[in-house]
């Protein structure tokens, strides 16, 4: 049987449980925050009162801040390219009799991240520290752009990335809570800190079904994630430009002030790896062929060979001005 035979079916047997694992990792619509629970609300009458406060409060945070909150917001914007991405990996079928259990994955797991845009969105607008039609024009060339994150169709190297990824945006929007409520600004700790929950449960789903990948077919298993961490996790937003500029032109320097201010780090990078080889035991598991042996190895020796790289990684001091936040605006 072909390698993507084998997938398919192993796809279809994990589809069985789909509803617990929605049950487990997913909340209601009507029991879970909404972006509207977070912000000024439009119908009361001390509206303005709220957005004055809002603005005062947001004129103490630094500029590399509003960047790293300007990039992750663009990020969570362009959810369209990873439902549209996630919905043609192979065992997802959308089509056929209203479509199977995955693609009701897919859809429900998309209704929660999409709120994390709305919210970010909002914010920024009423905040009158970014330029917003700046921001819009970047987020419309992103979904524009689309992404090649080098998983293609198959299910188990894009399992890898969302285990990485969702981890890897908790990381971030946690670290972003913990410096607005340094800086005084609590209500945008808070939103943040409830984009960081949403975040770590998705990260348990997609991390649980890598898991049970492991049980059952553990040596193809290994030697997915062993190709995701030989060609790197690129982040979502790695086509990241600004109006005027060429594909991936403004990643880099939303990725510097990242580094600079702690909300995301190489080093982040590297334990994030070392926390997913340990969730999934992959020194433990049994039954390996030999290219699978080699996978593992290759793994295992993989974290101390990235830090020891990330630990001459140099970062500019002085931060890249962004048409999205000027420093007029924020003065």
């Amino acid at each position: 049987m072909s390698t993507k035979n084998i997938r398919l079916e192993v796809m279809q047997f994990l589809e069985k449980n789909i509803d617990t694992f929605v049950d487990s990792y997913l909340i209601p619509v009507e029991k879970i925050w909404q972006p509207s629970d977070l912000l000024p609300d439009s119908q009361n009458e001390n509206f303005f009162e709220e957005v004055r406060e809002l603005r005062e409060i947001a004129k103490d945070l630094p500029y590399d801040f509003w960047v790293v909150l300007v990039g992750d917001t663009i990020t969570e914007e362009a959810l369209p390219t990873y439902e549209s991405w996630l919905m043609d990996v192979e065992g997802v079928n959308q089509v056929e009799e209203g479509g199977n259990g995955w693609s009701k994955w897919v859809r429900n797991w998309t209704g929660e991240e999409n709120r994390h845009g709305d919210l970010l969105n909002k914010y920024l607008y009423l905040s009158g520290r970014v330029n917003m039609r700046e921001v819009e024009i970047t987020s419309q060339h992103l979904i524009n752009d689309g992404f090649d994150i080098g998983t293609g169709r198959d299910p188990y190297k894009n399992f890898v990335y969302t285990s990485f990824q969702e981890l890897a945006t908790y990381v971030s929007h946690n670290r972003v809570s913990q410096l607005a409520k340094k800086y005084g600004d609590n209500k945008l700790s808070k939103m943040c800190r409830l984009i960081a929950g949403d975040e770590m449960r998705h990260h348990h789903a997609y991390s649980e079904f890598v898991n049970r990948i492991f049980q059952v077919d553990p040596s193809e298993m290994m030697l997915a994630f062993q190709y995701m961490m030989k060609q790197k996790i690129v982040m979502p937003a790695h086509f990241l430009r600004e109006s005027g500029q060429k594909i991936g032109e403004a990643f880099e320097q939303f990725s510097d002030s990242a580094q600079r201010i702690g909300v995301y780090t190489a080093q982040d990078y590297v334990e994030i790896l070392q926390k997913l080889i340990d969730k999934w035991q992959i020194d433990k598991i049994d039954g390996l062929t030999a290219d699978a042996e080699k996978a593992r190895d290759f793994l295992m020796k993989l974290p101390a060979r990235m830090a020891r790289i990330s630990e001459r990684l140099v970062i500019p001091e002085e931060s890249h001005i962004f048409k999205w936040v000027q420093p007029a605006l924020i003065k």
